[in-house]
């Protein structure tokens, strides 16, 4: 491409907290420009982020569906190229659908719909428009997360055989946690699941990310432990992968003094790796027979493919922008390959990884309602 990829937002408006992230991530590398958007619901709020943004007038659209058709009809070069879609995940399947069906590349926050169904829907309507998607699954763009995974493929560890993450928050152990808390507990904006959903499906979808093992089994006990909840704020989920690998997963967003925990660790026959995602930029390699070692982000023993998504050199920090910003980068590659006629498949989550989440979220769900009960991930 010989111009910048063209983006339009939905969502993001006025205090939302990951459009203002997408922002600063969609700008890091300078090929992307954000040209129009349908910021929030509000009218007025709506005005003041497109003016904030400096978004023309007329480029500030009261709804998605008037800013799809209008900008539909524009030629190539004047119109969106693709959307990032940044609002609750009960609207995902709606604007996305809608994006698809009038010619748009689509970027989605997670998780990729409300419901399974919704979501198979979606994946259908993707494969049948040849469009590309992307789930915004930003923990998978850590530099030292795709240096795991390929010391996994390339058998440091020998063979998996167990896999235990933890995500531990503090900020919804009261009930009152503010707007951005509002609709992650809400049935009607969040879906089945509440701290599932919301960080569940990051650790679930980094387990099968970074060791290649799929989630065969689920056994789920789900907690609300704040009163007047109606969705769980607290998780634990024992798996079974295919090939016989076992695993956990705990999850909690009432754990007070937390405040982004997320560690992942892999055990296999000949030793164990560990990243933290509060230190990101180390990746701790284990043995039975030889001293712990720390790998760095930026250092020379990286696998090329690492190397290039580093920006800065060793000791200068890189982090939760970046990462977003490496997930873009591989996205708005397949776009611009995808409009010259060409193709180029990234590493970045796609339609199949939103359908792999749906079905966690609603088989940990239903496991949980049968007192913890074994369940098979559905075949889809």
């Amino acid at each position: 491409m010989k111009r910048k990829l063209r983006m339009g937002m939905v969502g993001g408006g006025p205090g939302a907290f990951i459009g203002g992230v997408h922002r600063a991530a969609d700008r890091l590398d300078g090929r992307i420009e954000l040209v129009c958007g349908s910021f929030c619901t509000n009218p007025e709020a709506n005005r003041t982020m497109a003016g904030e943004l400096f978004i023309p007038e007329e480029k500030c659209y009261p709804t998605y569906q008037e800013m799809f058709e209008k900008e539909s009809k524009l030629p190539e070069g004047e119109r969106m190229d693709f959307v990032a879609v940044t609002t609750p995940n009960s609207t995902h399947f709606p604007i996305a659908m809608a994006a698809l069906e009038h010619g748009f590349h689509v970027l989605c926050e997670k998780p990729m719909t409300f419901s399974l169904d919704e979501a198979l829907k979606l994946r259908a309507k993707v494969r049948e428009t040849g469009l590309v998607f992307c789930l915004m699954h930003n923990y998978s763009g850590y530099p030292m997360i795709r240096q795991m995974r390929r010391m996994i493929a390339d058998g440091v560890l020998g063979k998996i055989r167990k896999v235990v993450a933890s995500y531990d928050l503090g900020w919804l152990a009261a009930p009152n946690a503010g707007k951005q808390a509002t609709w992650r507990v809400s049935p009607k904006m969040s879906g089945a699941a509440a701290c599932v959903g919301d960080i569940g499906t990051h650790a679930e979808q980094l387990i099968e990310f970074t060791t290649g093992l799929k989630i065969a089994e689920i056994a789920a006990d789900l907690a609300t432990f704040v009163e007047g909840r109606q969705l769980d704020d607290d998780a634990t989920v024992m798996l079974r992968f295919e090939g016989g690998a076992k695993g956990v997963i705990e999850l909690s967003e009432v754990a007070c003094g937390e405040e982004n925990q997320f560690k992942l660790r892999v055990y296999g026959s000949e030793g164990c790796l560990e990243w933290c995602q509060q230190e990101p930029e180390n990746l701790v390699l284990k043995t039975n027979d030889s001293a712990m070692k720390t790998l760095r982000r930026g250092w020379a023993e990286l696998d090329d493919s690492v190397k290039g998504m580093c920006r800065l050199p060793a000791g200068h920090p890189e982090g939760f922008f970046e990462a977003f910003a490496n997930i873009y980068a591989e996205f708005t590659a397949a776009v611009a390959a995808k409009m010259e006629g060409g193709t180029c498949k990234g590493l970045f989550p796609d339609e199949e990884t939103g359908v792999r989440g749906m079905n966690f979220i609603e088989t940990v769900v239903a496991s949980s309602k049968q007192n913890g009960c074994w369940l098979p991930l559905k075949k889809l």
